[in-house]
């Protein structure tokens, strides 16, 4: 191999490596997280999924803590984030199910709760815990309702949004949240301190 030869395939390797390495960055410092009250409703797309998938509503988890965020750990986090964005066609559940507020996971077309689930399926099943990847029920900036993945991290809780390919701290969204999922039991939710109006329907 001739030394130019050489010489270019290590700047490229290099420069590979610097890519990657800036790609798992984790975030420098930790971030408060969000603060969390008592159990509250549980909208009623959540309910009806609950019905159809019993086992997935039923599982009590002991909380540990947050998720320890390592370059790795983040990769996929931000690898599944941007995948899932980009493997489902947004679609509202009218338009797929001839009704509201159905939450699914999507089969290839979904609205912003069916990319949670899916999102958090393929977290979980990286060996998450479930007790760091709630469903979170917030406001838009215009009002409008909206439904994100929190992943809680010893950096600060992250949110997984359909609506950008970029993993953001909760405070840096500009959402108002609402509640989430409980760390510890995955059919019940608890009210976030911020916000706790109700915003799609519930059932008590």
């Amino acid at each position: 191999m001739s030394s130019f030869l050489a010489k270019g395939l290590s700047t490229l390797s290099a420069a590979l490596a610097a890519g990657l390495a800036l790609a798992i960055t984790v975030p420098a410092s930790a971030a408060e997280p969000m603060a969390t009250g008592g159990l509250t409703s549980q909208p009623i797309g959540h309910y009806e999924f609950c019905k159809a998938n019993p086992a997935e509503c039923s599982i009590r988890m002991a909380d540990a803590g947050p998720l320890h965020i390592t370059g790795g750990v983040w990769a996929q986090i931000t690898r599944i984030n941007r995948t899932v964005n980009k493997s489902v066609k947004p679609m509202n559940d009218y338009d797929i199910y001839g009704k509201d507020e159905v939450w699914a996971y999507p089969n290839g077309v979904g609205d912003c709760e069916d990319y949670v689930l899916e999102k958090r399926r393929q977290l979980a099943a990286q060996g998450i815990s479930l007790s760091d990847l709630l469903i979170t029920v917030v406001r838009k900036p215009d009002g409008e309702g909206h439904a994100v993945l929190t992943v809680r991290t010893n950096k600060g809780d992250f949110v997984l949004d359909n609506l950008t390919d970029k993993v953001k701290l909760w405070g840096d969204t500009g959402y108002r949240f609402l509640k989430r999922q409980s760390s510890e039991h995955t059919g019940r939710w608890v009210s976030i301190r911020e916000g706790q109006t109700t915003l799609v329907g519930s059932v008590q």
